[in-house]
C-alpha cells in the first residue's frame, strides 16, 4: 500500500539532514512567514535548513527572527571533484595556491610524471537531500533560483507545498491543500500533523504574519472559519497578533506618503475592465523625494485601497520618448497573458513592462486600452 502525501513527506524529513527551502521572487508575507517558520521548526528537528530566493525582501518583515541561512542565489551547493586514478601511480604530496585569477593544485607523484589520462572531472551529488518548494504554481516562478540552477531540480528530491488550484503538481511529493486561505494555514496544518510539540512562539509568529498578510487582516473573501480557527491555535501557541499587525500597518516614511497623495491624485478606474491606474511623473519622484522602486508599495497600497480593482497599474516617463511601468494583479493567470502580451519581467504578482511614446497621458490611455483588451479576452 502506498503512502499518503503527508505520510511520505514525514518520511523524506527522518532521512534528511539538509534541506532546501524554495520562495518565489519578491516574496509576500505570506511566503516569508511559511519559509520562515518550516525553516525554524526543521532546526528544532536538527536538520539543517537553507532558504533561497531572488530579488527583494520587504523590510517590514524584519521583526520576524530571521533564520541563520537566507541566500539570494544558492551558491556551492555541489562540489567539482577531481579526481586521480592512483592503481598505476601514487599521490605522494598535494598542495594549492592561488595566483591572481588562477587556482592551481599541484600534485606530486610518488615516480615519474602522472598520465593525464588517469585524470577525470566530476560532478558530485547536490548537499541537499531535499527540497521545499512554497508557493509558486510551477518553477518557472522560483526565477533566477530556478533558471541558475536547472540540474538540482531533476537531481534532489522535491516536496511541493502550495494552496493555489493551477498549481502543476511538479514535485516528488505535492502537498497542495485549495481550501487553505493561505500557503501559512497550508504549513501551520503539515507542522500539526508533523509535530504539534515543536511549534512554539517564534513559529506561530512567523504563521499568523503569513495569514494576517494573504487575508489583509481576515478582511478578504479567502478569509475562512478554517483560517480564523488556525490563527486562533497559533495565538495559543504564543502569536502576538497585535504586535504582528502593528508591525504590517505601520504608518510608511514620509517619501513614501508623499508619493502616494501624487499617486492618487491622479487616480483613474476603468469599471469595464476592473482596471485602477496612474501616471506619475519625474517631477513626481524629486518633490517627494522617492525612487521608482518604491512603486511596488504604492500598488500594494492601491491593492489595499480599491477593492473593486482586479488590475492595477503604475507607469512613469524614463526619457522624452519611453517610460516603464509595473502591473499588479493577483490573477496570476491574467497575469500570465498580460505578460506574453506586453512582454516584461514577471515577478511573483507584478509584470514590470516598458513602454514608447512621447505623451505621459496619452501612452497611459493606451497601455490601459491593451489590458482591457486582454482582460476581455480572459473572460
Amino acid at each position: 500500500m502506498s503512502l499518503e502525501p503527508i505520510e511520505q513527506f514525514k518520511s523524506f524529513l527522518e532521512k534528511s539532514k539538509n534541506i532546501l527551502i524554495l520562495i518565489p521572487e519578491n516574496p509576500s508575507g505570506d511566503a516569508v512567514g511559511s519559509a520562515w517558520a518550516l525553516s525554524h521548526f526543521l532546526e528544532k528537528k536538527n536538520i539543517d535548513t537553507t532558504i533561497a530566493f531572488s530579488n527583494h525582501l520587504n523590510q517590514k518583515y524584519s521583526y520576524l527572527e530571521k533564520p541563520k541561512k537566507v541566500l539570494s542565489e544558492i551558491s556551492g551547493a555541489r562540489d567539482f571533484v577531481l579526481s586521480f586514478d592512483t592503481s598505476r601511480n601514487k599521490i605522494a604530496d598535494l598542495r594549492s595556491e592561488q595566483l591572481g585569477d588562477k587556482f592551481n593544485v599541484y600534485l606530486t607523484p610518488e615516480k615519474g610524471t602522472i598520465d593525464p589520462r588517469d585524470f577525470s572531472f566530476i560532478l558530485a551529488k547536490f548537499k541537499y537531500d531535499l527540497a521545499i518548494v512554497l508557493g509558486v504554481s510551477d518553477l518557472e516562478k522560483l526565477g533566477k533560483i530556478y533558471e541558475k540552477n536547472t540540474d538540482l531540480f531533476f537531481e534532489v528530491p522535491i516536496v511541493n507545498i502550495d494552496c493555489r488550484g493551477d498549481n502543476e503538481n511538479f514535485g516528488q511529493i505535492n502537498l497542495v491543500d485549495v481550501l487553505s486561505s493561505s500557503l501559512s494555514e497550508s504549513v501551520s496544518q503539515l507542522l500539526e500533523k508533523i509535530d504539534s510539540e515543536k511549534i512554539d512562539k517564534k513559529i506561530a509568529d512567523c504563521l499568523l504574519t503569513g495569514i494576517i498578510s494573504a487575508t489583509d487582516s481576515f478582511q478578504k473573501k479567502n478569509t475562512t472559519p478554517r483560517a480564523l480557527l488556525t490563527s486562533a491555535q497559533l495565538i495559543d501557541y504564543g502569536a502576538d497578533q497585535q504586535e504582528i499587525v502593528r508591525w504590517l500597518y505601520k504608518t510608511h516614511s514620509l517619501h513614501i506618503l508623499k508619493l502616494w497623495g501624487r499617486t492618487m491624485a491622479k487616480i483613474k478606474l476603468d469599471k469595464e475592465s476592473n482596471l485602477v491606474w496612474s501616471e506619475l511623473t519625474l517631477e513626481d519622484f524629486v518633490q517627494s523625494r522617492s525612487k521608482p522602486e518604491d512603486v511596488s508599495t504604492i500598488l500594494d497600497k492601491l491593492q489595499e485601497n480599491y477593492s473593486e480593482g482586479e488590475i492595477f497599474m503604475i507607469f512613469w516617463k524614463t526619457t522624452a520618448g519611453a517610460g516603464n511601468g509595473q502591473i499588479k494583479s493577483s490573477n496570476s493567470k491574467l497575469l500570465e497573458k498580460l505578460h506574453t502580451f506586453f512582454g516584461g519581467n514577471l515577478k511573483s504578482d507584478i509584470l514590470e513592462i516598458s513602454f514608447t511614446g512621447a505623451n505621459l497621458n496619452d501612452a497611459g490611455k493606451k497601455l490601459a486600452q491593451k489590458i482591457k483588451e486582454v482582460k476581455i479576452q480572459d473572460c
